[in-house]
């Protein structure tokens, strides 16, 4: 079965088509499932975004309605999937309506069409929450317009359960594991522990209750005058810190940690960086390096704890990590030095750091995973939902 994934939540415009074959809901590390990307083609607006400090919702939306054409037209080349057209022109009725927001999308897509085949794919599987609602609304959009020209269903995609599916691969197969699993999902807006019985059944265990992990870095990298995304330029001070080996003499809150739920609260940290960046306008270098090992090492170690304490109350049996803060390299070696100390007592799953932040191959994924199951969406019914819950 081959899937056209579209992904526009945020600041990514991406689309990737897949082949996946095999039996993807059956039985934990004995499934026959497997995939090859045939083609993948993403665009990131971070430098656009960057003199926000933070993603501008009304540019993301343009750019995504500027990128989405180019950004197929790029993935179906690559998968040697692009064939011009040689037949009688086209008409293409309802097209004008279905994207009667997006000028821009409709003005590259009718010439695109007019001059392409339809490509060998049976769904198209696109992002419809949670995420920016008008970033979201270009994505579905145009997979209702590609939908309706090339006569395929299509299959609506929670952006967090695409997460989860990405992380559980390895090497185009799915990786062995034991239910249940546990989920930690950390990006720029989420912060959750999830639990998995089984595919597709998701329980919400815990969640941040103010600030997400990822808005947290965003937000103190800003106050430590850091370009955006934030999350990266505190992880090179945090390192060169702990290379110089010198520490903050401040130590800031630890939110949360020892309350008695699964819970987390990123807002009261920030404050607590703020006060001390307000008390010092004129920190050195060297200050920063250290306040910047100090938050990082506050945000693990309650992700660590929580995580952990999720683990024995449910008894998983694998950690499944995903979601743009994951590709936080010092988090990542945290959770596995913290897995292995405590007995290797859940297997420890999470992607590739380039494949951490928001991508086409985990809609894509997702989508065959509903694909395989009919479970397909009216277009009628299909719209974008930027506060859009897994459980």
């Amino acid at each position: 079965m081959r899937i056209l994934g579209i992904e526009t939540s945020c600041d990514e415009t991406a689309v990737c088509l897949i082949e996946a074959n095999g039996d993807f809901l059956g039985r934990a590390g004995g499934s026959d499932f497997s995939f090859k990307i045939l083609g993948n083609a993403l665009s990131s607006q971070a430098a656009l975004h960057a003199q926000y400090g933070g993603v501008f919702p009304n540019l993301a939306k343009r750019e995504h309605a500027k990128n989405l054409v180019p950004m197929l037209e790029k993935c179906l080349s690559e998968a040697a999937a692009l064939k011009k057209y040689t037949g009688l022109p086209c008409v293409f009725d309802g097209l004008e309506e279905l994207l009667i927001r997006e000028k821009e999308l409709l003005a590259q897509l009718v010439p695109f069409l007019e001059t392409h085949e339809k490509p060998n794919i049976d769904a198209i599987a696109v992002t419809h929450g949670p995420g920016l609602e008008p970033a979201l609304w270009v994505g579905v959009n145009f997979a209702k317009a590609l939908s309706a020209v090339w006569n395929v269903p299509i299959v609506a995609v929670n952006h967090m359960e695409g997460h989860i599916v990405l992380s559980m691969m390895q090497k185009g197969q799915l990786a062995e594991f034991e239910f249940p699993v546990l989920a930690l999902l950390i990006s720029g807006g989420h912060t959750e522990l999830v639990v998995m019985h089984e595919f597709g059944k998701y329980q919400l265990v815990g969640q941040t209750r103010d600030d997400a992990a990822g808005e947290a870095f965003d937000k103190v990298a800003r106050m430590l005058g850091l370009p955006y995304p934030g999350g990266p330029e505190i992880s090179k001070l945090a390192t060169a810190a702990r290379e110089q080996d010198v520490r903050s003499e401040t130590k800031l809150p630890r939110p949360m940690l020892h309350e008695d739920n699964l819970d987390f609260s990123f807002s009261g940290l920030k404050t607590a960086v703020r006060k001390i960046v307000d008390a010092s306008p004129d920190m050195s270098p060297d200050d920063k390096k250290k306040l910047a090992r100090e938050f990082e090492d506050t945000v693990a170690d309650v992700l660590v704890a929580k995580t952990l304490r999720a683990i024995d109350e449910f008894g998983a049996n694998t950690l499944v990590v995903g979601g743009g803060v994951s590709a936080n390299t010092y988090i990542r070696e945290r959770l596995a030095e913290t897995l292995a100390d405590e007995g290797n007592i859940a297997k420890l799953l999470i992607p590739p750091p380039e494949l951490a932040t928001d991508n086409a191959i985990m809609i894509a994924l997702a989508g065959y995973f509903h694909a395989a199951r009919k479970d397909f969406t009216d277009q009628q019914n299909l719209s974008a939902k930027g506060n859009l819950k897994l459980a």
